[in-house]
């Protein structure tokens, strides 16, 4: 003010550029004031930040892995059987009718004795393909049309797929029903939790400690199947023989696991 006061009294007709003057000092000094705020809160949030850095990187001690693990064996339950049609004619058309009038025939004979969760009927593969001579050219057709069969009613499942006309049986295997995995899964899981838990105690027991906390913990579940998949081939003279017969079926097992790991820290 003393500054602006002294010149407009001895050179008033300057008042308007010494005013321009002292806006562009003040702009510069904002500036200037502003370029320091933001510094300064720059190295606020990189100081908040390190100090961060050294409380997580800060080492931990008394931690302890652990692990452990129930299981428990279960008689499979679901039966899929699969049921194949094949055929061979000079052309594909023909080869396609004849496992197209196969699978109807087989299913018009299987749907009576569907039940959900018994006995369960689906389609499966259906191919058309040339067949060819050593020179690699086309001689004919064949192909296959496949049914599924599937459920918990073995002896029903058995003998539709040793009566069902025009079909054989090409593959066969046992497994555990969804329903039944998750019934079991349930219980071992919680048995394998107490386990982990009690492990952990004894540990924090024998190294002189009260007790412990969780610090991280996974859950695996996992099974091994001890069944028999045979694939039955087949040959076409004997499947008129084999007609009407009930296929034999005998489950085998599934055992089933789970496992807890993780980590906890002795206090």
């Amino acid at each position: 003010m003393l500054r602006l006061r002294g010149q407009l009294a001895s050179k008033g007709g300057h008042f308007a550029g010494t005013l321009a003057i002292l806006s562009m000092e003040d702009s510069r000094m904002k500036h200037t004031f502003g370029s320091l705020s933001a510094l300064l809160a720059g190295f606020t949030l990189l100081s908040a930040s390190a100090a961060l850095q050294a409380q997580t990187s800060a080492p931990v001690y008394n931690v302890v892995q652990l692990s452990a693990s129930a299981q428990q064996e279960a008689v499979q339950d679901w039966l899929t059987v699969v049921l194949t049609h094949q055929a061979q004619a000079a052309d594909a058309a023909s080869v396609q009718r004849q496992l197209k009038e196969a699978a109807d025939n087989a299913l018009r004979h299987i749907r009576p004795r569907v039940q959900e969760g018994e006995l369960e009927v689906s389609s499966g593969g259906f191919t058309v393909h040339p067949r060819h001579d050593r020179e690699g050219q086309i001689i004919g057709w064949q192909g296959s049309a496949e049914l599924l069969l599937q459920g918990r009613d073995v002896a029903r499942i058995a003998a539709t797929a040793g009566d069902t006309p025009g079909m054989a049986v090409a593959q066969m295997s046992f497994s555990l029903s969804h329903q039944a995995r998750q019934a079991l899964e349930e219980g071992i899981r919680s048995q394998a939790i107490a386990r982990f838990k009690a492990t952990a105690q004894q540990v924090a027991k024998d190294f002189g400690f009260s007790g412990y906390t969780l610090r991280e913990v996974a859950v695996s579940e996992g099974g091994q199947e001890y069944a028999i998949r045979p694939r039955l081939m087949v040959a076409a003279d004997a499947r008129a023989a084999m007609a009407s017969a009930p296929v034999p079926a005998e489950p085998g097992k599934t055992l089933l696991q789970v496992t807890v790991s993780g980590s906890v820290q002795l206090q």
